[in-house]
């Protein structure tokens, strides 16, 4: 269900070239959420690092709405970037996994097609 990758670079370097990453595989930053922060605005003290990035292919995306809107519930896809036991860590839900939960088993080829590219991004920002 979870795709996960460590990495020896900083959080910091790894969420610079995942954002490159993700742009160099036709896919855009949607918006990227810093969990220490807005916990930290929110009066809440949190120690470990983690960044959220919600990241989309809006040919794929449009496709898969068209299909099913209900699936809109599952979009856009995320990518984590957290530190756990000193290391640094990006991970995935694999959207062949969520795509299973739906009705719609003419989209598992659109699925695997976006999982094998977040997979990729996640590779490329790791390295």
């Amino acid at each position: 269900m979870l795709c996960e990758i460590e990495s020896t670079k900083t959080i910091d370097q790894v969420c610079q070239d995942l954002e490159k990453a993700v742009v160099e595989n036709k896919f855009g930053v949607m918006t990227v959420h810093n969990l220490k922060e807005t916990m930290k605005k929110k009066g809440v003290e949190f120690d470990q690092e983690c960044r959220i990035f919600e990241v989309c292919n809006p040919h794929q995306a449009k496709r898969v709405l068209e299909k099913d809107m209900e699936i809109s519930t599952a979009l856009p896809c995320r990518i984590s970037v957290f530190t756990a036991g000193g290391k640094v860590k990006l991970a995935t839900l694999k959207p062949t996994v969520l795509i299973s939960q739906f009705n719609v088993p003419d989209l598992q080829p659109v699925a695997k097609e976006v999982e094998e590219t977040l997979i990729q991004i996640m590779n490329q920002a790791s390295k």
